[in-house]
């Protein structure tokens, strides 16, 4: 433990672990396979690694975010510890660079996405390594009834035959019974072994507010309450249209979605952050790399398609342990949108079929080619040339994706690079041969280290600065270099891409799968319907969210708008209890007032001020008959 501690300290400065990062790191070193389930924030990351920096040898993290693995492999750099990352937006040249610094450079951290761990390169180079620990990130994307499914997890398990004797630690927020179980299994744990927090938040008010006019309750809100929030909505329009609407009324607002640049998002970011920017307004991009402890509300204008994303996105409020609100508004037309994902989020088969087909036209690859080809690829401007519709194309590539067939790569945004593809005695004859590049090549070299091993992020508004020159004859001097192959040179790029992980197929040979559709459909189905509950039902909000995840809780949590509702008519948690008997004897049968009263047999008074509370809060309702019944 004195090493692990002291690791902590020294690259990080804590004197103490939370809750269970000792624990799983030791459950680690024991030489168990082991799975973690930690809220977002709970500190995931460092329980790998300190363990891998208390090891010799480099740890393999597998994560599907791209964004996430960038930002913690520069974090870990900035503290002294070399990291790398393989993802599907690198080139071949770029790979294989980095794959000979994991084996020969010690490196203690290698990032890769799952979809690159088949490649013959890796493997190859895989066995050369002294891997000390394989860790899997997001780990609820290995299990079918994980609600971001992706069958490239299903290869990780493959490198058991590779590293027999190495340890799998696998590490998820959010995760049911069911999905955890699934985890170990795909992962092929020699034994169950959990450790899993309680997902209960007990400084977190989770609210519901069933309205229409939405701006007016969060400007009111806003207005009485302080301290800073994210209100999350799904589109980007609505995103801009609602941060302006904050801005009228003087209230320091941002918005924040996929669609910006890296630096504004970066900046955007930054303003939150530090406290000049109030809210911020976004799309779930805003996720990753949220450590802000004194969130005090997030609000959701749009209900997300799972209780596991809602979960994870209201647990971005209140990490510094005090109070704090999450904050669902739903109304009718709410419920009808969440209904209308489904057909959305799964189109026909025969439309999935015809997408396929048009792209791959669209990218010019004939039958048989393509193979761990990667393209450059706009959904939009491909969607105007084939008259498709943009959320149709976007689902049908998921489910494309999910088969295997491609991957779509939305989360590219790489840096220019520069790599001396030459030796320095070679560069030598080229300067004195190449009197006029001299200049640019001795800038390079004084404004960038390790040009000669790795691939060096450049930034070419700087270069023509400091050589004053503008930036498109730097370009020239960079494109020359390459095409003389001194360099290679990797103009920055931040459009999206298609990578195809097998060859085009005919239409006729495209199958669709009953587990990545059918199946996939229904298990989607339920999360919308368990929203829906959650957003509907009169239960204490705290109970659904836990009981949803495994726990079994009967106590209410004494905060949520339910259970205060209940406590300003004076009902304990007997009284809860009554309002499950009297729902379930009108739904069993509408009746009137007085015949309720006859069929509940507890405290009369208690009855009374129960079914006086539902009626005012409009859970039941008189009909014409003059009976009672239940609005879902």
């Amino acid at each position: 433990m004195k090493d692990f501690k002291k690791i902590l300290a020294h690259y990080w400065g804590y004197t103490e672990f939370r809750t269970l990062q000792f624990e799983i790191i030791e459950s680690v070193a024991s030489g168990k396979d082991t799975l973690g389930l930690m809220p977002t924030g709970g500190g995931k990351s460092i329980i790998f690694q300190v363990y891998s920096l208390s090891q010799k040898g480099i740890c393999i993290v597998i994560t599907p975010l791209i964004a996430l693995m960038k930002d913690q492999v520069e974090n870990l750099n900035r503290r002294g510890i070399k990291a790398l990352a393989i993802h599907s937006g690198m080139s071949s040249a770029e790979i294989k660079i980095v794959l000979d610094n994991a084996v020969w450079g010690n490196y203690k951290f290698l990032y890769i996405s799952p979809e690159r761990l088949n490649s013959e390169r890796f493997t190859e180079r895989l066995v050369k390594m002294d891997v000390n620990l394989i860790t899997v990130d997001e780990a609820h994307c290995i299990s079918q009834w994980g609600y971001d499914f992706r069958p490239s997890y299903l290869n990780i398990a493959a490198l058991r035959n590779i590293l027999p004797n190495v340890k799998f630690l696998a590490l998820t927020a959010t995760a049911t019974t069911k999905v955890a179980n699934d985890i170990q299994d795909k992962l092929e744990f020699k034994d169950k072994n959990i450790f899993s927090m309680s997902f209960s938040r007990h400084n977190l008010s989770y609210i519901v507010r069933h309205l229409e006019n939405k701006i007016g309750y969060i400007l009111e809100t806003l207005g009485k309450t302080s301290g800073s929030g994210i209100i999350y909505v799904r589109s980007r329009k609505v995103a801009h249209e609602i941060s302006d609407e904050l801005r009228k009324y003087k209230i320091s607002a941002d918005f924040y979605h996929a669609g910006l640049n890296t630096h504004l998002r970066n900046v955007k970011h930054d303003m939150w952050i530090n406290g000049k920017t109030r809210v911020i307004v976004a799309t779930n991009a805003f996720g990753m790399g949220i450590d802000k402890p004194d969130v005090r509300f997030v609000i959701h204008w749009d209900a997300p398609d799972s209780l596991e994303a809602y979960y994870q996105e209201a647990g971005r409020a209140g990490r510094d342990g005090k109070k704090s609100a999450a904050v669902l508004l739903f109304n009718n037309i709410d419920k009808t949108k969440l209904k209308r994902r489904i057909p959305v989020a799964f189109p026909e088969i025969t439309s999935i079929k015809k997408i396929y087909n048009s792209l791959c036209n669209y990218l010019n690859i004939a039958e048989g080619f393509g193979k761990e080809q990667k393209f450059g690829f706009s959904l939009q401007g491909f969607a105007q040339v084939f008259g498709y519709q943009q959320t149709m194309v976007y689902n049908s590539l998921k489910i494309l994706q999910r088969e295997g067939y491609i991957e779509y790569i939305e989360e590219v945004d790489n840096l220019s690079k520069v790599y001396f593809t030459v030796s320095r005695d070679d560069l030598y004859k080229f300067q004195v041969a190449n009197a006029n590049f001299d200049g640019f090549i001795k800038l390079l070299l004084r404004s960038y280290t390790g040009l000669f091993s790795d691939y060096v992020v450049i930034d070419e508004e700087l270069l023509a600065k400091n050589a004053g020159l503008d930036r498109e004859n730097i370009y020239k001097f960079l494109k020359h270099l390459r095409k003389s192959k001194v360099i290679d040179y990797i103009p920055r790029s931040n459009m999206p891409c298609i990578f195809f992980n097998r060859e085009r197929v005919g239409i006729e040979r495209l199958k669709i799968s009953n587990e990545n559709y059918g199946l996939r459909k229904k298990d989607f189905q339920e999360r919308i319907d368990a929203v829906i509950r959650y957003a509907e039902n009169n239960e204490c909000r705290s109970n659904i969210l836990i009981n949803y995840f495994g726990e079994n809780s009967t106590v209410r949590c004494g905060q949520c708008d339910v259970c205060k509702s209940l406590e300003t008519i004076d009902i304990s948690n007997t009284g809860f209890d009554e309002i499950s008997g009297i729902v379930k004897t009108i739904l069993e049968e509408p009746c009137t007032y007085e015949k309720l009263l006859l069929k509940i047999k507890d405290n009369q008074e208690k009855t009374i001020q129960v079914i006086r509370w539902l009626i005012d809060n409009k859970k039941i309702i008189f009909r014409i008959d003059n009976k009672l019944e239940w609005i879902e």
